[in-house]
């Protein structure tokens, strides 16, 4: 089948019809995903703002109980005598350094 010359009259006079439909659709799509790309970031910040619920540790060996001691543990009182003067050894060995804080190093 052939394409007769008034067909092609009738074509070119609608060019310009099919140009604006195809620019509309090019913009159309633009405008979507940045639409979609807002929705992403205000998700994202929505995140970031809100508190999350803390998972279930269920009862394994890390829970803590009533009394303020891991599951497991026997507290005796020679405990809480080791455990300070544990910690005074930690912050004497830190300050026993006799050169802490006598120089000063000023190199560029």
């Amino acid at each position: 089948m052939a394409i007769a010359p008034i067909d092609l009259q009738t074509l070119f006079t609608q060019l310009d019809k099919v140009a604006k439909n195809q620019v509309s659709q090019r913009e159309g799509q633009a405008l979507h995903q940045a639409i979609q790309n807002v929705q992403i970031q205000k998700k994202l910040e929505d995140n970031l703002q809100q508190v999350n619920e803390a998972q279930n540790t269920g009862e394994g060996a890390e829970k803590v109980n009533d009394h303020g001691r891991e599951h497991g543990q026997k507290q005796n009182s020679g405990g809480k005598k080791r455990q300070k003067e544990d910690e005074e050894k930690e912050k004497s060995s830190v300050l026993s350094d006799p050169n802490l804080g006598r120089n000063v190093d000023i190199s560029f």
